[in-house]
């Protein structure tokens, strides 16, 4: 049976050009990068390497990245960093749509006494900066808005807040794993402090990630967690080499395939988009119009569940989400789509299909036949 992966925000496979680059460094180069012998500082040039390829899918310096093992703890990181240690009364500013790996963060800052606001979005998904810099307070001290939605693929106006709190002081963090290697990012031109990535969403390796931190902000950023002095002291622990090599090498793919690979996309995400609107009545679907990633696409079925539509699609050898992965054991439906304004119905219907480097015409077409089928097949409620 031909099987087709289109759960790309969930995961992605590991390139072939990223592999053969980890795999020296799973063998013969083994050194700590901390030891200042040969092995060790060969295993150092391999790391401050991969740093600048980080830094420059998203026009940093190098010294601004942190590595770390994921997507979750960066942004942990960025959320608790600046406040925890705060003796003084402090306010956080997030959105309703945000990732787990920063709602849950801001409810134990909550938990703990600070004070936290959570603003809402439209039924496109889209936050209203005015709605942020209207909750600005005398004592906020974090925002965290995500640069790209992980469920809908809409893009936050991420430089429009950060543009007007900038005289302030506020730190500003973006949340930008799903956007980065989709969409061109340039720190300085977004204006945030603190941005999230991770390395398994653009065909790097699992367990490694990074966080940039603007040189100005990294001394109001306390670790998470305390050891040696690695990664200038902000993240103790030997540094993952051969998962760091891959992150960086992905990087670089990411960046030199990203304008080509990013209408590739589009334009298979738009085919099946309009088929199924074509073919299925009732089809809707959710997120912004224009303001949107260019490889997702998330979809309702009103009266059909959205399980049963995965559960149907993967016997048939085909791959999809209903929502965050790290939120797949939970029937609930997606917390992004009941935020945006769905009902509980719209939203219990939805299925997310994310493309990716490899994705193919005939796979879309096949796709859509399939989706036909099975929603011809399904009782609806």
């Amino acid at each position: 049976m031909r099987r087709i992966y289109l759960d790309h925000n969930a995961t992605t496979p590991l390139a072939e050009p990223v592999l053969d680059e980890m795999l020296p460094y799973l063998q013969d180069r083994f050194g700590n990068p901390s030891s200042i012998h040969s092995f060790g500082q060969q295993a150092r040039r391999a790391v401050d390497h991969a740093r600048e390829q980080v830094a420059d899918l998203i026009a940093a310096e190098p010294g601004e990245i942190v590595f770390t093992s994921g997507g979750t703890e960066a942004d942990n990181l960025a959320i608790r960093g600046p406040l925890e240690p705060a003796a003084r009364p402090a306010h956080l500013i997030t959105t309703t749509i945000e990732h787990p790996a920063v709602l849950n963060p801001c409810s134990l800052l909550e938990g703990r006494g600070v004070r936290l606001t959570r603003i809402g979005v439209s039924r496109a998904g889209r936050v209203e900066p005015a709605a942020v810099v209207e909750a600005v307070a005398a004592d906020t001290r974090l925002i965290s808005v995500m640069l790209a939605n992980n469920d809908v693929g809409t893009i936050q106006p991420v430089a429009e807040i950060a543009a007007a709190v900038r005289e302030g002081g506020v730190i500003v963090h973006t949340d930008a794993v799903q956007a980065a290697g989709k969409i061109p990012i340039d720190v300085r031109l977004l204006g945030v402090d603190l941005l999230s990535l991770s390395a398994h969403k653009i065909h790097g390796p699992k367990g490694c990630g990074a966080l940039y931190m603007r040189q100005e902000v990294g001394e109001r950023v306390s670790p998470l967690i305390l050891g040696g002095a690695h990664e200038r002291g902000r993240r103790a622990g030997t540094e993952n080499v051969a998962a760091i090599v891959g992150f960086g090498a992905a990087c670089e793919l990411a960046q030199r395939e990203l304008s080509e690979r990013a209408r590739a996309l589009a334009r298979l995400r738009d085919r099946l988009q309009q088929g199924i609107l074509d073919q299925i009545a009732g089809a809707q679907v959710n997120g912004h119009p224009t303001h949107r990633l260019p490889h997702t696409l998330n979809v309702s079925f009103p009266g059909l569940s959205g399980e049963a539509l995965l559960m149907n699609l993967d016997l048939m050898g085909i791959a999809v989400s209903t929502g965050s992965a790290c939120s797949s054991g939970v029937a609930a439906p997606s917390h992004v789509l009941r935020a945006m304004g769905l009902s509980e119905r719209e939203a219990h219907g939805a299925i997310r299909i994310s493309l990716g480097r490899g994705n193919t015409d005939e796979e879309i077409d096949l796709v859509l036949n399939a989706l036909v089928d099975i929603v011809d097949r399904l009782p609806r409620e």
